[in-house]
């Protein structure tokens, strides 16, 4: 009994330590600030949201723009010729990046980018639905940067061939 009473009282003794909590570093708030200050993943603040991303057969292209900021094109292929195909501007604010497909604003939504990797919401206004054909959709569309070339995303074309961010 002695041995245990005299354990507990040095074990108090170590664990109240000199140091004050306010005297130790304090821990990063989330994971991903951790990962951030550590160089491990991409700041979204640093980067620049031009270049050609992509995920199998799905592909986005963002090119710098004079008048319009930039622009974006976004083809995804299923297969069969189930496809969508559409280009459009694009301008980011923070983590958020707003597409605009078509020049009516009928498809215009606010898309995930943490500074490598793009994610459109899983729910679409019905107008994104005309650049799709038969099943296709833009919904939940994820891609990760391939390149930071403004060159290799304006060379980016669709089934049909049209370059979705360069001239013609």
């Amino acid at each position: 009994m002695k041995r245990t009473g005299l354990f507990l009282a040095l074990l108090l003794a170590a664990c109240s330590g000199g140091t004050k909590q306010a005297d130790k570093p304090q821990p990063p708030q989330d994971l991903e600030k951790a990962a951030i200050e550590r160089g491990l993943i991409r700041n979204p603040a640093d980067s620049d949201i031009a270049g050609l991303y992509a995920r199998d057969t799905d592909r986005i292209c963002i090119v710098p723009d004079e008048q319009l900021g930039y622009r974006i094109g976004a083809f995804v292929d299923y297969g069969d010729r189930i496809t969508c195909s559409g280009s459009g501007r694009a301008s980011r604010v923070g983590e958020s990046l707003h597409v605009e497909l078509g020049e009516d604003g009928s498809c215009s939504f606010d898309a995930k980018y943490d500074g490598d990797k793009i994610a459109f919401p899983g729910a679409l206004p019905d107008g994104c639905n005309r650049y799709c054909a038969r099943r296709a959709s833009y919904a939940g569309l994820e891609v990760v940067r391939l390149s930071e070339s403004a060159a290799e995303a304006s060379a980016m074309r669709d089934a049909n061939g049209r370059r979705l961010c360069g001239g013609g």
